[in-house]
């Protein structure tokens, strides 16, 4: 009985168009000029739009001159933001270029963006990435700025010295 009044509550939602309602919102697109790239030691994999290249997925060397084409083959597309994907310290030379260049750059956790099974590859990867940026879902990490960087430097310039002055301490003790 209880099966029969369920079976007849969920056609009852169904004749009213909840469900219906329900599969046809979708997410809206905010970043409509958005690349996804995947970082790598030897080569950047970079995705753009569909509609903006006739080959929206490029490789790049991670040379300075590699990096200058990479940024301008963006801008050639009509790229304003872009996020990227790095498990080590080779996005800090492509970020730099891409920030000179006017890009609103965003580095995002290498974990955060791969809780999605089935992606392996690198041109996956940085599809990947682009999609979910068109959509607004990745937040960038967080990025000394400068001054945080000077107090950084500052502070181990300080610690460099109290070390190098103990041994003149003990001594005088």
């Amino acid at each position: 009985m209880a099966r029969a009044a369920r079976r007849q509550g969920g056609s009852q939602a169904r004749q009213k168009g909840y469900f219906r309602r329900a599969r046809s919102a979708q997410l809206e697109q905010l970043n409509l000029h958005a690349a996804g790239i995947d970082v790598g030691a030897d080569a950047h994999w970079v995705a753009v739009p569909k509609d903006r290249d006739e080959q929206p997925v490029q490789q790049f060397g991670t040379f300075t001159a590699d990096l200058y084409a990479l940024a301008a083959w963006l801008r050639q597309c009509q790229i304003d933001t872009v996020v990227m994907e790095s498990t080590g310290v080779y996005w800090m030379a492509l970020f730099e270029v891409l920030e000179e260049r006017g890009f609103d750059v965003k580095l995002v956790d290498a974990h955060q963006a791969r809780q999605v099974p089935g992606r392996k590859t690198d041109v996956g990867d940085c599809q990947w990435l682009q999609e979910l940026h068109t959509y607004g879902i990745l937040r960038g990490a967080f990025l000394a700025s400068t001054p945080l960087e000077h107090t950084s430097k500052t502070g181990s310039d300080h610690a460099h010295f109290v070390v190098r002055a103990a041994p003149a301490c003990r001594a005088f003790f």
